[in-house]
């Protein structure tokens, strides 16, 4: 805020800046012993305790000034006024003074570039932004008395030629360089019609400090400029990833003061990205294929199990299907293996089939198909009609082991293996994974027979074969699933209900939310397991589904040809780990909406908790099932296109008539 005459409106804290010497010695010989002078606790700036003597000392000023400027002004006494109370603001963050800071510093430099600006307090303002920015207990009421206020650090007085002597003069040196400040912003304000005076300038009385180096002028800037809307994505990133790298060309180009700060060079590099960063030595002494006991940088240790699960737990998606042997396959498999209850999608998937298509390798690229890019087939085996798939999301491929498998059959006399087991083992950092399907033999009452089926499969599975064991104090060897730290078993067990049709039919049309409660007190494998006869060690999740077999193809009701076969849950998933509450059950359900078969698909969702391992272990190196993996996203692609295209067709095809 201005008076007419040009001159700021003070509140008793702001004077004329910049004088001759002369005059500002008799100023302060004068005027010494009328103003008090006060300085803040802890910024130096002024304030005086007899506000009234400010006005009647600027007047006597402007006595010592030449005729020439007087001409030149017209100037009206200040009627002082009381300080304002301080106001009360936030504190500043430190993007906030770093830009003030900057921005300070870009002003100081386009005065001192203008060469029509010939003020004095040129070189008192580019020393006053070097400095830190001092607040003081007034608030000023004019923006230059911001600019000026800086002039009241001990920097500033020193600057100043009075300030020189500082023994006695040091008030009055402090207050020679305020009234120069300020009568310099008189000057740049354009107060006076005729020509510019020329004042001579003020010389620090030591030299400025340095510039610091991340600091360059506008034009130094265009080579590597930022745009600005990037301007703060080094703080964002370093605020969500915590990650901050540096390497030595970054070094030779901030000491060479050619770039602002360090996002256009990091942005270079990839700084960003949330791979973590690998040393140099560590890529020079480590191959990863050699032992390692849990130290740091091992590529199955702690710390990187930990920088993909935090939690150190895994998703893992089981499950089973008898196909009975159905070349037809569903139309779609979004319902089966993506189901919408769980938001997001499992790390593994592991698909056990029984009496599967003749086609397997269609199979395998439905699958495909259906999981996307984000999955690939980890492995796949084949035993007679017995069909598994692991398929394992891709960045977690470098962290396996040599995948291994083994067969068992049970019905030696059948020239197609259609009963027997399948085991597929390896090793997930330092975990080991067993997965076995199996197909027990069929029949009513033929419990006895299942229990032996089950008996060979644990004694003749010869796994794992080079993949060494976790931990062999706890391994037998008479029990395949004793050998490995967490187990999957799952099939068509073909254990029924043992009741008969009538009473299982009545229990079931009671209410379709039933308590199936009801019909496991007749379940064969649940009797069988409590005795432990079956299945030692295993657990299984409460069943919540109605029976998965037998039912009339494409249809939802349950055997109605003559046989009139009791509904059954014979497909099963049981699992059990060397140490407790490594497995946790998340969801056991089928899926009804499949009905290419007389068996309705049955899966399981587990959290499994993973340990870290060591890189003693031949490990799969990323290995992986490529040509279906292209023949699978080929085939999504071209389905999304078709759809696309049979739309469009349709809204070309429609006519609207009005009537």
């Amino acid at each position: 805020m201005s008076t007419p005459n040009g001159f700021p409106q003070h509140s008793g804290a702001c004077v004329p800046q910049s004088m001759e010497g002369g005059a500002v010695q008799d100023l302060h010989a004068k005027k010494a012993g009328k103003a008090a002078q006060k300085e803040a606790s802890d910024n130096g700036v002024l304030t005086f305790e007899d506000p009234p003597s400010i006005g009647t000392s600027l007047n006597e000023t402007l006595k010592l000034l030449p005729d020439e400027l007087k001409a030149n002004m017209k100037i009206k006494s200040l009627t002082p006024r009381p300080p304002r109370k301080p106001r009360l603001e936030r504190a500043a963050s430190l993007d906030e003074k770093s830009w003030r800071r900057w921005r300070r510093f870009r002003t100081s430099q386009e005065s001192l570039t203008d060469p029509n600006d010939t003020s004095s307090s040129n070189g008192s303002l580019q020393e006053a932004t070097l400095s830190p920015p001092v607040r003081g207990r007034a608030s000023p009421c004019h923006p230059c008395c911001q600019q000026n206020s800086l002039h009241s650090s001990p920097d500033a007085s020193e600057a100043s030629p009075v300030g020189k002597s500082r023994a006695g003069t040091s008030d009055l040196g402090k207050r020679a360089s305020e009234i120069s400040s300020a009568f310099g912003g008189l000057l740049r304000g354009k107060a006076f019609a005729g020509g510019k005076p020329r004042l001579s300038q003020i010389m620090p009385a030591r030299p400025l400090p340095p510039l610091e180096l991340n600091v360059a002028s506008h034009t130094l800037r265009t080579a590597n400029r930022i745009d600005s809307d990037c301007l703060d994505y080094r703080q964002n990133c370093q605020h969500k990833f915590g990650r901050v790298s540096s390497s030595l060309s970054d070094t030779r180009l901030h000491g060479n003061g050619m770039v602002y700060d360090n996002c256009s060079t990091d942005s270079m590099k990839s700084t960003f990205s949330l791979l973590t960063p690998i040393r140099s030595k560590d890529v020079r002494s480590r191959s990863y294929l050699e032992g390692s006991l849990l130290a740091t940088g091992a590529l199955l240790g702690a710390e990187e199990l930990s920088r993909y699960f935090p939690d150190r737990n895994i998703g893992i998606f089981v499950a089973t299907w008898n196909m009975q042997g159905q070349k037809e396959l569903p139309v779609n498999l979004d319902d089966f293996l993506l189901p919408t209850d769980p938001d997001y999608a499992q790390d593994m998937y592991v698909i056990g089939v029984q009496e599967g298509c003749p086609d397997r390798r269609e199979w395998e690229i439905r699958l495909q198909e259906t999981l996307g890019p984000h999955y690939v087939m980890l492995y796949s085996a084949a035993h007679g009609v017995l069909y598994m798939s692991v398929f394992i999301r891709r960045d977690l491929i470098w962290f396996c082991s040599e995948v291994e498998y083994a067969t068992v059959t049970t019905r030696i006399v059948s020239q197609i293996k259609t009963k027997g087991a399948l085991g597929i083992c390896f090793t997930f950092f330092g975990t080991s994974f067993l997965f076995i399907t199996s197909h027990f033999t069929s029949g009513d009452s033929k419990v006895n027979e299942r229990k032996l089926d089950y008996n060979k499969t644990i004694q003749a599975l010869t796994l794992p074969k080079n993949v060494p064991d976790t931990n062999p104090y706890r391994s037998s060897s008479s029990d395949v699933t004793t050998r490995f730290d967490e187990v999957f078993w799952f099939g068509d067990f073909n254990f029924r209900l043992n009741k008969d049709r009538e009473t299982v039919d009545s229990i079931l049309n009671q209410n379709p939310d039933i308590d199936v409660s009801k019909l496991l007190v007749y379940d064969q494998l649940t009797s069988e397991m409590s005795r432990g006869s079956i299945f030692k060690g295993f657990q299984e999740a409460d069943i919540h589904f109605r029976p998965s077999y037998k039912f009339d193809i494409g249809k939802d009701s349950y055997d109605t040809t003559s046989k009139q076969r009791t509904p059954s849950y014979t497909d099963r998933v049981v699992y059990r780990s060397r140490y407790r509450d490594d497995i946790h059950a998340v969801k056991y359900s089928s899926c009804p909406v499949i009905k290419t078969s007389d068996h309705r698909p049955v899966f399981a969702l587990f959290r499994v908790k993973v340990r870290p391992g060591r890189d003693n272990i031949p490990l799969a190196a990323g290995q992986f099932d490529r040509e279906l993996y292209l023949l699978g996203i080929k085939r999504r692609i071209t389905r999304e296109l078709q759809k696309r295209q049979e739309q469009k067709d349709q809204k070309s095809s429609s006519i609207c008539s009005v009537s």
